[in-house]
């Protein structure tokens, strides 16, 4: 994110006003800018002068880049010292789940956003999968079989449920929610 440009002030907006799902899902932001602490009170200023928006979340001032580089965020395809885009969701035991890279033209889709820490919460929760365009609530992918005996049971399962396309692409409802 860089201070005082267009696209990531509409992004910084967007998250301010997104924060309450975050945190519904147990999920925290934070901004990092290769800019300078103070360019982040000016321009989150700014942005409340403007909009009467408060920013609810921390944005870490990285100006040597190396938190960025640390983490792949700086392209070489368009600038050897502005970063792309790049979304993080980093589970509780810090590991990197999901990255998101959009181009500096693109700004960040917060409904994708929300809709993959809701797809990886509910995946872990059933130890399942989660298919293409899925929305909260709807059928996941129940684990494959990996028995000849398991497969001809769950064939028996789909037959009779017509919950599956084939003994390996089968759903059900959630058990838990995020």
């Amino acid at each position: 994110m860089k201070d005082f440009t267009p696209v990531c002030t509409t992004e910084i907006i967007a998250f301010s006003k997104a924060n309450t799902y975050f945190e519904q899902r147990n999920s925290c932001l934070l901004g990092l800018s290769v800019d300078s602490n103070a360019s982040h009170l000016a321009w989150v200023y700014d942005i409340y002068c403007k909009t009467g928006i408060q920013i609810p979340f921390p944005i870490i001032a990285d100006r040597n880049g190396k938190i960025a580089r640390q983490y792949g965020m700086i392209s070489s395809n368009s600038s050897t010292s502005e970063t792309v885009r790049n979304v993080f969701i980093i589970d509780p035991n810090q590991i990197v789940r999901l990255i998101l890279i959009y181009p500096m033209e693109i700004g960040r889709c917060i409904p994708e956003i929300l809709r993959c820490i809701d797809a990886l919460q509910v995946a872990d929760s059933n130890k399942a999968s989660i298919p293409a365009n899925w929305l909260n609530g709807e059928p996941i992918i129940i684990k494959s079989p990996t028995t000849f005996n398991d497969l001809m049971t769950r064939k028996k399962e789909i037959n009779k449920n017509k919950n599956g396309f084939e003994w390996y692409l089968s759903f059900e409802i959630p058990k838990t929610k995020k």
